[in-house]
């Protein structure tokens, strides 16, 4: 019977997802590293040295570039609770491939727990601490981190090469979409799951808040994203709640954000600062990689960009639970603030009505401005009616009237853009010059290194201020460049509607 004072022996056993795909043995994983494989080796090594009581701690599938494993920080509490007399490893790579850390551990927290560490075909041994293999166990555990930097600068050079090329970088494919069984980098629409999406982006037009949207897809039974994707036999590493129709908020938010349903491909989203530090951060948009009609698209361009104004808005709902079209987007003609909606559960809807804020406030900055919802939507109809009616019969005056009304207006602002834009590029140019002659008069001595640094933060100043004026004036020229494209996109879509009721 194991006497209660009795230390255990902790075998320690790790396997990164990269040794399992080792180029080296045709990407079937290094046979040598398998966690199988290390059991047998520690657990042979322990009864030959008769060392008591073998106890495996195990980490498959977790990288030795951190310590933040649930197989080490278990033998972690082991070792600090005084319970462990010798901790083996089968070689120094397998504790860690962070050399600082790596060292902290077997140079101070192992000795202060009286911790024995020996690294088994590294032939390195704590009991023996003037073994000329003990010496250049620090050479091997650069070595080792090495290895781990190479590794991940190859598998990034990799991601940055596919995700040029246009190639899908994200493993689960958006809701609604999947993958091409005959190509796994194309996607392809899933009919059943595209209609959730169509009618989640439907709702939010309609003024619905994803709450609400999250709400009526749950009373109706509708199976959330996670529920879906298990029941078709889609792989998914959500963990399934236990109510199949419960729909989260920010799953809802997600899709409506998701650029994807418009048939394109996002590259480059998130990034992490280095291999030490695995957090995901959020790449500026301007930053990320999109590649155009890649894939079908669910949701229509300008029906996602019209959602993403109405997000941006974020008006708040009533007490009644009720949302109007045109809540966030109603303006009084006088004073200019925005006209609240606003609603009552005991009378008809032809009560709810919009209020100009200033005079909700009590300022008396103006007056009583409402008008009824009702109201409102009829003369919004009246007017689209009106529209529709003149464009179908009237399409070539309409066209030729707008064609050069715009081509007039893009004609006036393309030429202050551009030439704004030259001068900006000049200046750019201008600026290197000057900061290559800065450079060259401080290493002659005609300047100061305080008056050369003072200079170049200046022009490097002025340089950032010009690339965000040129970005944001190459924007203005796109923009007015594609007005006769929206033109002709707003005449498609009278067509499509001329029958609207």
């Amino acid at each position: 019977m194991q006497r209660a004072t009795e230390k255990i022996t902790a075998l320690y056993c790790r396997l990164s997802v990269e040794d399992m795909k080792d180029d080296k043995n045709g990407g079937k994983g290094d046979v040598s590293n398998s966690i199988q494989n290390q059991k047998m080796i520690l657990l042979q090594y322990a009864k030959e040295h008769r060392f008591p009581n073998p106890t495996f701690f195990v980490d498959d599938g977790y990288s030795g570039t951190n310590y933040d494993r649930p197989g080490f920080q278990a033998m972690l509490t082991e070792i600090e609770a005084g319970n462990v007399a010798v901790c083996c490893t089968k070689d120094l790579s397998r504790l860690g491939r962070n050399s600082s850390l790596t060292g902290l551990y077997i140079n101070f927290t192992f000795p202060k727990y009286g911790v024995r560490y020996i690294a088994i075909n590294d032939h390195f041994d704590t009991i023996d601490p003037n073994s000329t293999d003990n010496d250049v166990a620090g050479i091997k555990n650069w070595f080792n981190e090495f290895f781990a930097k190479d590794t991940s600068r190859k598998i990034r050079a990799v991601q940055k090469a596919k995700g040029e090329r246009g190639v899908p970088l994200t493993t689960n494919v958006p809701f609604g979409y999947l993958k091409d069984p005959n190509d796994k980098t194309r996607w392809i629409v899933d009919e059943a799951a595209a209609q959730v999406v169509k009618r989640i982006f439907r709702l939010c037009m309609e003024g619905r808040g994803p709450m609400q949207i999250a709400k009526l897809l749950q009373e109706e039974k509708v199976l959330n994203p996670t529920a879906y994707k298990r029941r078709a036999g889609i792989k998914t590493p959500s963990p399934e709640a236990s109510d199949p129709y419960h729909w989260n908020t920010n799953t809802v938010v997600h899709i409506l954000e998701r650029r994807e349903y418009t048939g394109c491909t996002v590259n480059f989203k998130t990034y992490t600062n280095s291999i030490w530090d695995k957090k995901q951060r959020d790449t500026p948009l301007e930053k990320q990689a999109v590649f155009y009609n890649t894939h079908p698209a669910i949701i229509e361009q300008e029906v996602f960009d019209k959602v993403q104004e109405i997000r941006q808005q974020r008006h708040r709902r009533t007490k009644t639970g009720k949302s109007s079209l045109f809540s966030g987007m109603v303006y009084c003609a006088d004073c200019g603030a925005k006209m609240r909606y606003c609603t009552t559960s005991y009378f008809e809807k032809r009560q709810d009505h919009f209020v100009c804020a200033n005079y909700r406030s009590n300022t008396g900055s103006c007056s009583a401005h409402f008008i009824r919802a009702v109201v409102l939507e009829e003369l919004v109809w009246m007017h689209m009616k009106a529209v529709i009616f003149y464009v179908t019969r009237y399409e070539k005056h309409f066209r030729a009237a707008m064609e050069y009304r715009l081509r007039l207006s893009s004609e006036e602002k393309n030429c202050a853009s551009i030439k704004r834009l030259e001068q900006a590029q000049r200046r750019m140019g201008e600026l290197d010059r000057l900061f290559i002659r800065i450079y060259e008069d401080n290493v002659a001595g005609k300047i100061t290194d305080e008056r050369f640094s003072m200079m170049s933060q200046s022009y490097e100043d002025e340089q950032t201020q010009l690339k965000a004026e040129i970005q944001t004036l190459q924007q203005d020229i796109e923009v007015q460049e594609r007005q006769i494209e929206n033109l002709e996109q707003f005449i498609q879509r009278v067509h499509k509607y001329a029958d609207l009721q």
